[in-house]
Parts: structure tokens; sequence; C-alpha cells
């Protein structure tokens, strides 16, 4: 039936009035949610539901995906596929609506479908279906390799998986710089047409240097970014570098034990000098002390003396 019923449909297709309108731009479903083909068709006259025949099918494939007529949906040529996963709005239909209803939409549901709509004049519109699913959140790691010195060259990793389609990805230093070449980027997809994407980027290694890693569906637009720093924490020094260093600390170790000995010297010198003014301050005193006390006596002798002779 449906194979004699297309054909006679298409055949007076030149001789169609009846317009069909669908969407000029692509329907984007989330993958796992239902899905609204929206179909609609304008007739100067009004009709019988009998005389109604709404078909939908796959553009490219020429598969079916929905038959209603004879007032009823007719789904014996139906894709497997699609099996319990379609239905029109039958209160809309006597109103123009012959919009398809797509239930757990998939990546393989991705692609063109065609909207025929027959009542006494035949047309047909199609429309593009896309597909999206978000990514994970991304997560950037740096390769773990031990010794790593400055200068030396790293891969970062970023990787993001459950996402469609394809994300572009955007790596940027801490200045916000692009950064574009040396990068590497690849895709998996699991059972369900769902990506894990990998992007590498190889860097020169240096100190407390900041990157990120940001994915943009280009459906859903911008997802997000994940950031990773690299510290000097892990960072092993180059063998020159490491005995520079080391010279560099006994040569300053060993100064500052002379200038230790020295100042200590010096202090010596200076408490010993004191010490010795002291004493000689205190010797100088004792010695004033007796030639204070022996000019006295004189002095009371002579006095004694002149006064015996006036007596």
């Amino acid at each position: 039936m449906l194979s004699l019923l297309l054909p006679a449909m298409m055949a007076i297709q030149a001789m169609a009035v009846m317009e069909v309108r669908v969407p000029e731009q692509p329907v984007v479903a989330l993958h796992g949610e239902d899905a609204t083909l929206n179909c609609s068709f304008g007739h100067a006259s009004p009709f019988n539901m009998s005389d109604l025949s709404v078909f939908w099918q796959l553009t490219d494939t020429k598969r079916s995906v929905h038959g209603y007529w004879g007032g009823r949906d007719q789904l014996a040529d139906q894709a497997e596929r699609f099996a319990n996963r379609t239905s029109l709005f039958p209160a809309q239909l006597g109103l123009g609506n012959v919009s398809l209803l797509l239930r757990r939409v998939v990546v393989a549901d991705e692609g063109s479908y065609t909207c025929f709509v027959r009542v006494q004049d035949y047309s047909s519109a199609a429309l593009l279906l896309q597909v999206a699913a978000p990514y994970s959140k991304p997560v950037v790691t740096l390769e773990s390799e031990s010794n790593l010195r400055p200068g030396d060259e790293v891969a970062l990793t970023c990787v993001a998986y459950g996402g469609y389609p394809e994300a572009g990805v955007i790596w940027q230093d801490g200045g916000g710089r692009n950064l574009t070449d040396n990068i590497t980027t690849s895709l998996v997809a699991n059972e369900e047409g769902l990506f894990t994407m990998t992007s590498v980027l190889t860097v020169v290694l240096e100190p407390n240097s900041t990157y990120s890693c940001g994915l943009i569906n280009p459906l859903l637009g911008e997802e997000g970014y994940a950031f990773v720093t690299i510290t000097g924490q892990n960072m092993a020094f180059p063998p020159v570098a490491l005995w520079v260093t080391v010279g560099l600390a006994v040569c300053l170790l060993v100064l500052l034990i002379a200038l230790a000995a020295v100042c200590s010297r010096k202090i010596k010198e200076s408490c010993e000098e004191a010490r010795r003014e002291a004493e000689e301050a205190k010797e100088l005193e004792e010695e004033e002390s007796k030639t204070g006390g022996s000019i006295h006596i004189l002095q009371l002798l002579s006095n004694y003396s002149t006064g015996s002779r006036w007596q």
C-alpha cells in the first residue's frame, strides 16, 4: 500500500498548490531528550480527515519514520529503530499541524527529514535535525614524570567525555593568549556515538606558569574551562645549576664564619684594652693618694718645727 501511495503522491507534486512549512534553521535536539519536528500546512478549503495523508521519511535513505492516512497511524513500513518512538499530534491534525514527536533522541537520529502532506493536493518540505550532548567538565593534567627540569618540554592533557558533536578546543596561557602550536586533539566515540575528547598541548616547562583548556560545543555554545598551574615544587634543577647553588652556599657559610671570627676577636681585643685602661687608672689613683699623704705629713712636721723655735 505504501509503495503505491508514495509514487502517486510524488507524481502530482508539480500540481501542488498546498504549502507545507518547516523550520528553515536546523532543529537542535539534546541527546536522550524528546524533540518536535515542526511541520504544518495551509489548505484553502475545509477538508475531511479521511482525505489527509501524512508521511515522514528520512530524506537520504527514504526509510519510513511515521505514516498516517485513512484516519489512523500506518506503521507497518516504519524503520525498526523508530519503533515506539514517534507520534503525531492527533488533536492538531485538523488545524494543519502535522509535526512529528521523536522520543529519546540519539546521535543516529541526526539528519534530514521530509514531511509529505496530501489533502487532494500534495506538497512536501524537508528539515534538518542536529543532535547535541554537553561534554563533562574538562580536566587538565600534567604528565607524571620525575626529575622535570626548567626548559624541558612537557605535555598537558585536557580530557572531556560524553559530548556531541566534536567540540572546539582553545588553549591559553596565563596572560590569555591563545596557543595554537603543538596541539594534538583526538576523538573516540562510545557505543552511543558520544565522544571522549583528548587534547594534548606541548609546552616548555617554566615554574609558576598557568594554562587553561576551554571547550566550545558548536551547537550548545561555551561549556567550560579547566586550569593547571605548574609550580616549582616538583622540579629538579639541572646538575650545573645544582653545583653552582651548592658552591654559593658553601662560600656564603665560610664568609659568615670568617666574619664571626673577626668580630669575636675585635670584641675580645676591645674588652682587654678597656680592662688595661681601668687597671692603669686605678694604679694612677693609688699613686696620687700616696703622694698626697706624704706631702701632708711634711707640712705638719714643718709647722711643728716652726712652733718650737718661737717658744
